[in-house]
């Protein structure tokens, strides 16, 4: 008598998480038929084991900080068993999932931003707030700075806005942002510009219409980037003004609250929620998550991320800039509590050096123990 072996269980289909993005815990996909449980792995450890009624399952597991592997293995009634692994997964934490928080000023942290930026010995501008409960504090954040390389994150939003699909990883346009942003390639910059608008002048255009569209009012990218040998809701309840405007001339140009609400705006649009869904539907969430997932591996430590990095869940996504006069960091911060959004910028003429740079990383350590409580 000749015993038939069953056909292999076809392994699931992930809609979450995927590779080269960030992940806030949601594990969601479709079965096979006849699977009736569903086992999650983090790291190689089991975290959910769940039966499974129908064939679509989302679950929520904990995600380590930092890159991190995802293994999801379903079980049939007959015994047989599939499994789908994905890799390069930045974990964030559930509580930062993206959501719209009221602004409002926080007297405390403000006076300690005041005190910071006062203590630069040039001039500074300074944007913070918590994007979990919207408390923050601003000193100085309308004031106008040169803009350096922290709008080559408006450039990757508007590369993706005007792109079917995450790119493909090693494909011309992933190797680009990659340069562009994890090395800050000025070569590169240009690059993207003249991929989605035919020319470095035609693809800042349209970087300019998209930081418009989304009442980003006070930046201007001015063109490509000069090539060089090497390279290195917001504001209601919060008070944003100029305090002190550096006198520097013009080109690329930026304030720390402009800054803060593009990193924001991506953030949000990793939610599917937020100005980029409604000014640039192009820009999906998956865009959004593999944005936030090459800004988690900038190779420019030591600035936002200078004192918070030796918290052990403290993950930081930014992107910095800097000229010999100017020096800033942008970005968000991830707590296991939640996440904050930090923008600080300095101009000093005589050189900024690393005080900018000591400097935000006061900022976001004073930020990250004030929301932590």
């Amino acid at each position: 008598m000749t015993v038939s072996t069953p056909p292999p269980l076809p392994p699931p289909a992930l809609e979450q998480p995927a590779p080269y993005q960030v992940s806030y815990g949601v594990v969601s996909g479709i079965a096979a038929q006849g699977v009736r449980r569903v086992i999650v792995s983090v790291g190689g450890e089991v975290v959910r084991d769940r039966p499974l009624a129908g064939r679509h399952f989302s679950v929520r597991v904990p995600l380590p900080a930092g890159t991190t592997v995802v293994r999801v293995e379903t079980r049939d009634g007959r015994g047989r068993r599939s499994s789908t692994t994905v890799r390069d997964v930045v974990g964030l934490p559930a509580a930062a999932a993206p959501r719209y928080r009221l602004a409002r000023e926080d007297p405390i942290l403000a006076r300690d931003v005041q005190r910071l930026a006062a203590g630069f010995g040039g001039t500074a501008g300074v944007y913070v707030q918590s994007l979990t409960s919207g408390a923050g504090a601003a000193w100085n954040a309308k004031a106008s700075f040169p803009a350096a390389s922290t709008l080559k994150l408006a450039i990757a939003v508007t590369a993706l806005a005007h792109v079917d699909g995450v790119p493909a990883l090693g494909s011309r346009l992933d190797s680009l942002l990659r340069a562009m942003l994890l090395v800050s390639d000025d070569r590169a910059a240009n690059a993207v510009e003249a991929y989605v608008g035919g020319s470095a002048l035609g693809g800042s255009a349209l970087v300019d219409s998209l930081l418009r569209s989304i009442g980003i009012t006070d930046s201007e990218m001015y063109g490509g980037y000069l090539v060089q040998s090497r390279s290195l809701a917001v504001a209601a309840g919060i008070p944003v003004r100029v305090e002190q405007q550096p006198a520097w001339g013009r080109g690329k140009r930026t304030t720390a609250y402009d800054l803060a609400r593009l990193a924001r705006a991506v953030w949000l649009a990793s939610g599917g929620i937020g100005p980029l869904r409604r000014a640039a539907p192009g820009l999906t969430r998956a865009d959004a998550r593999y944005l936030m997932y090459l800004l988690a591996h900038v190779r420019d430590p030591g600035k936002l991320d200078r004192e918070v990095r030796r918290f052990p869940d403290v993950s930081t996504l930014h992107k910095a800039g800097w000229i010999d006069a100017a020096r800033h960091d942008a970005g968000l911060v991830f707590w296991r509590g939640g996440v904050f959004v930090a923008a600080v910028m300095t101009y000093r003429a005589a050189g900024a050096g690393t005080a900018s740079d000591v400097l935000a990383g006061r900022v976001a350590v004073a930020a990250l123990r004030r929301f932590r409580g």
